[in-house]
């Protein structure tokens, strides 16, 4: 899926490039570009360029999911979901504040120490379960959701990266896609379990991914039911606090902290603050050395 997509993307930017390349340069003086909180555009305008870009393939589909002001000055900010028969991606990209142009690709942080202030800001809010040494010199994050296969096949590397740093602390924190029709009921389950057993929720989380394909809307909570049983805990107590709603606060709050750092997408991970969007199975020792180099630059 995630191929597919790239290569949509990659045509649709080839296209906005050469149109941007194609298109008259203005002999006119320059004017102070306005905010991009007065030049946003409007749903009807996206979801008419969606179609222009995208409407050439039937089996495709795609969700305005926001249309917001851009953390660089001027530009409006759109994110999209995309969808076909293997799944679904969310993706983003950039207007221009008259309109007539657009970016696309990712805002990265920029500077002499770029991802200080999302480690902070991770810090300040990651309440999930964890492992590893609470002061150690690194920590990674992950941002998961049940439903979600792409977690499910991220797994293994991400167990691979915890097994390699030890000496690093771990912290896993919901956030269950709204694309996704049992996984906020996941998320509760498993934000439950983890207040209840730290233990129990890393093979509540492993048997949930190991069973996903069997997990429906309809059959979720029985199934996660039999799951913290057999995980040691009582079934029937966490699907009561499951419902509490001191539970949703506490899976809001996760949601709310991974929007504030960026998180669009599952599995995403944050190695002291360095975000990595896509985890690959092929990039292990990338990962491993990224742990090792966020201790040495502490």
């Amino acid at each position: 899926m995630r191929s597919f997509l790239n290569l949509i993307l990659l045509f649709s930017l080839g296209s906005i490039i050469a149109a941007a390349q194609a298109a008259p340069k203005s002999s006119a003086p320059s004017r102070p570009a306005a905010t991009s909180a007065d030049h946003l555009p409007s749903e009807a305008t996206v979801d008419a360029f969606l179609h222009q870009q995208f409407g050439y393939e039937p089996d495709l589909t795609w969700k305005i999911a926001s249309i917001k002001p851009s953390p660089i000055d001027s530009l409006a900010e759109v994110t999209v979901v995309l969808a076909n028969q293997q799944g679904q991606q969310m993706t983003r990209f950039y207007v221009s504040p008259d309109g007539e142009r657009a970016l696309v690709g990712e805002i990265i942080p920029f500077g002499a120490k770029p991802f200080d202030p999302v480690k902070k800001t991770l810090e300040k809010g990651i309440t999930g379960p964890a492992r590893g040494p609470k002061d150690s010199s690194v920590t990674i994050v992950e941002f998961g959701d049940l439903q979600c296969p792409a977690c499910k096949a991220a797994q293994p590397t991400i167990e691979g990266l915890v097994e390699a740093e030890p000496n690093a602390r771990f912290v896993f924190q919901n956030f269950p896609l709204e694309m996704h029709n049992w996984a906020t009921k996941g998320a509760a389950y498993s934000d439950c379990v983890g207040r209840a057993s730290t233990d129990a929720f890393w093979k509540f989380v492993a048997k949930t991914y190991e069973t996903q394909n069997d997990i429906t809307a309809e059959n979720v909570d029985e199934k996660l039911t039999a799951i913290v049983d057999g995980v040691g805990l009582k079934g029937a107590d966490i699907a009561a606090c499951a419902a509490k709603p001191e539970t949703k606060a506490h899976v809001d709050a996760s949601i709310a902290l991974g929007k504030s750092v960026d998180v669009t997408g599952t599995p995403t991970l944050f190695i002291n603050g360095r975000r990595i969007g896509n985890v690959d199975p092929h990039l292990l020792d990338v990962y491993k050395s990224l742990a090792d180099f966020a201790a040495k630059s502490q």
